[in-house]
C-alpha cells in the first residue's frame, strides 16, 4: 500500500557510513564505544544514583563487555545509535549519550544520557546532549528529538531545559523504576527550535 507522504530519511541514513567521532568543542568527545571500556562501564553502574534512575545493573566487567558487543551493532540496525562522552584529552569515560527508537521514515529519535558519578555537576551531560541534538539535526536531517525521564529526576529536567528541549506534558505512571512507578516528562526539540 503506498503511503501518502514519503520518508523523512531513507534507510541507511545512518549505517551507510561509520558512525561519527563528535567533539563538543570545549574539552569532551563523543566517540563509538570500545572492549577496552568495558571495565570504566561497570564502574560506573556501580553507583547508587544509576541504580536509581537505570534498570540495568552490571554484575561484572565481562556483562558490562557484552553490553558494549550490542551497542556497536546497533549502528547497523538504524533504531539506536550510541557514543561514549570522554575527556577530550585523556579519553576517560565521563558519561554516555544516545539516540533511541530512531524511526528514519518518521525523522524521529529519543534522546538519553547518563554520567558516571565523578563527571556530575560538570555539565557533561547537557554539552553531550547539545552536541548530539546539533548533529542529528543539522547532520543527519531527524526532524524531531523526545527526551524522557522520571519527574522526580531533577537533574535530567536541568539537563533538558538547558538544552533547549521544551517541557510538553507528563506521562503518568508511564515507567517503573526499582522503588516503583513514575511519572515520566515528555521533553522534545523539533528541528529549527
Amino acid at each position: 500500500m503506498p503511503y501518502t507522504t514519503s520518508p523523512v530519511l531513507p534507510a541507511g541514513a545512518l549505517s551507510s557510513t561509520p558512525q561519527p567521532v563528535l567533539p563538543t568543542g570545549d574539552g569532551l568527545v563523543l566517540r563509538p564505544w570500545r572492549a577496552e571500556d568495558a571495565p570504566a562501564v561497570h564502574e560506573a553502574f556501580q553507583d547508587p544514583l544509576m541504580h536509581q534512575w537505570h534498570l540495568m545493573a552490571s554484575g561484572s566487567e565481562e556483562e558490562a563487555a557484552g553490553w558494549i558487543e550490542g551497542w556497536l551493532k546497533q549502528w547497523e540496525g538504524e533504531r539506536v545509535a550510541q557514543w561514549a562522552v570522554v575527556d577530550a584529552d585523556s579519553d576517560r569515560l565521563l558519561g554516555r549519550v544516545a539516540l533511541r527508537e530512531i524511526a528514519l521514515v518518521d525523522g524521529l529519535a529519543k534522546v538519553a544520557y547518563w554520567t558516571t558519578a565523578a563527571a556530575r555537576g560538570r555539565g557533561v551531560a547537557a554539552r553531550a546532549t547539545s552536541t548530539l541534538t546539533h548533529w542529528a539535526f543539522e547532520e543527519i536531517g531527524l526532524h524531531r528529538l523526545e527526551l524522557l525521564h522520571a519527574a522526580a529526576n531533577q537533574a535530567s529536567c536541568r539537563v533538558a531545559a538547558k538544552t533547549g528541549f521544551a517541557l510538553e506534558g507528563i506521562k503518568r505512571s508511564a515507567f517503573r523504576h526499582p522503588d516503583g512507578w513514575h511519572d515520566m516528562h515528555l521533553h522534545a526539540r523539533v528541528r529549527g527550535d
